[in-house]
């Protein structure tokens, strides 16, 4: 994860990706073993992202203050899940929650959360 950032509006901001021995894998590398569904990975990750941070994202009017998108597009369209597993994140605390949290205990939790999302992506 590169160093977060307090964004606009309380927005903690971050740029978080997977890497092996060789670097950036591809989200294609932790699809599921049949092959990966047509729609693109973030449309997986991001509920499963923000589901496994239940408690620490501001819901405002209806709606969670999260968003999260690929950090870059695969070069073809049609095949979504051939693009690096990588990620931009945008969380709002609850409040009440975040001032329980140092900083680091922030990223970690988010760290966390990223992780057991990806490892999800593998899951049908």
């Amino acid at each position: 994860m590169a160093r977060p950032t307090n964004g606009p509006d309380g927005w903690w901001l971050a740029l978080l990706w997977v890497a092996d021995g060789d670097g950036v894998i591809s989200f294609r590398d932790v699809a599921p073993a049949a092959g990966p569904p047509p729609e693109p990975p973030a449309v997986r990750l991001g509920p499963r992202f923000a589901g496994s941070m239940s408690g620490l994202i501001l819901e405002e009017a209806g709606r969670l203050q999260f968003r999260v998108a690929t950090a870059s597009q695969p070069d073809d369209p049609g095949r979504p899940w051939e693009c690096p597993l990588a990620v931009l994140v945008g969380v709002r605390f609850e409040p009440a929650r975040a001032a329980t949290l140092r900083p680091n205990e922030q990223a970690e939790a988010v760290l966390s959360a990223f992780r057991v999302a990806v490892e999800g992506l593998a899951r049908p």
